[in-house]
């Protein structure tokens, strides 16, 4: 294998494996709509904004599993996670909200480096 097969390869796994999780996320909030709604709610955040949650993590996650529009779609994704860790996973008192923080923060990196880097080659349309 060449190293231009293997960089390509790598960001398509990267973008499956990364958006799986809010695609799966956003599914899951339909069927849990007012469980969801009401631990939001008890968050502090409005409950109406959650259709616009799985708005973002459906849509966006599709954009970045098939590589379509994805530097905006990964800069979004950050965005909406880094805003979730500050939000729902702040109280370090707690060693598994900490650890739930740590993971949202790595999870913004890698949508960084996607919106930095693009998608690559093997994407709807490469960006790079």
């Amino acid at each position: 294998m060449n190293k231009e097969m293997i960089n390509n390869g790598s960001t398509l796994a990267a973008r499956v494996l990364i958006s799986i999780m809010f695609i799966m996320a956003g599914y899951n909030k339909i069927g849990g709509f007012e469980g969801t709604q009401g631990y939001m709610e008890s968050m502090g955040v409005p409950g109406w904004l959650l259709p616009v949650v799985i708005g973002v993590e459906l849509i966006c996650g599709i954009a970045v599993l098939v590589g379509y529009q994805t530097k905006i779609a990964a800069f979004l994704l950050a965005g909406f996670t880094f805003l979730t860790a500050v939000i729902f996973h702040s109280d370090f008192s707690q060693q598994m909200q900490m650890a739930l923080f740590m993971k949202n923060l790595a999870i913004t990196g890698a949508f960084l480096l996607l919106f930095v880097h693009g998608p690559g080659q093997w994407a709807l349309n490469s960006e790079n």
